[in-house]
């Protein structure tokens, strides 16, 4: 389970057992002011007011192979209300290693 700082940049999950924090995909690349222009990150959180959550990550491929978009999607834990709460464009290659970095 996780807690989570999401924007239009990126996401960074920090798990609610251990407290060990980890960037998703490319998402420390631009976890900067200047990045964020204006779009600070901010905590994920339910309806229900739970800021705890289950995450799953999509990767959407382009007719090339390369990763095109990233998805975060988080159940939460409490009510089990399910939404994305982040996602954005790729627009370089090689991609790859994307792929490992959930």
């Amino acid at each position: 389970m996780f807690l989570l700082l999401v924007n239009a940049s990126g996401a960074e999950r920090r798990c609610s057992g251990c407290g060990s924090c980890a960037f998703i995909a490319d998402s420390e690349e631009y976890w900067n002011e200047e990045s964020w222009e204006g779009d600070e990150p901010g905590g994920a959180g339910c309806p229900c007011g739970s800021e705890e959550f289950e995450a799953a990550v999509a990767f959407s491929l382009g007719g090339d192979g390369l990763v095109r978009w990233v998805t975060v999607g988080l159940r939460c834990v409490e009510d089990g209300f399910c939404g994305v709460y982040a996602d954005w464009k790729i627009d370089y290659g090689p991609t790859d290693h994307l792929l490992t970095m959930v």
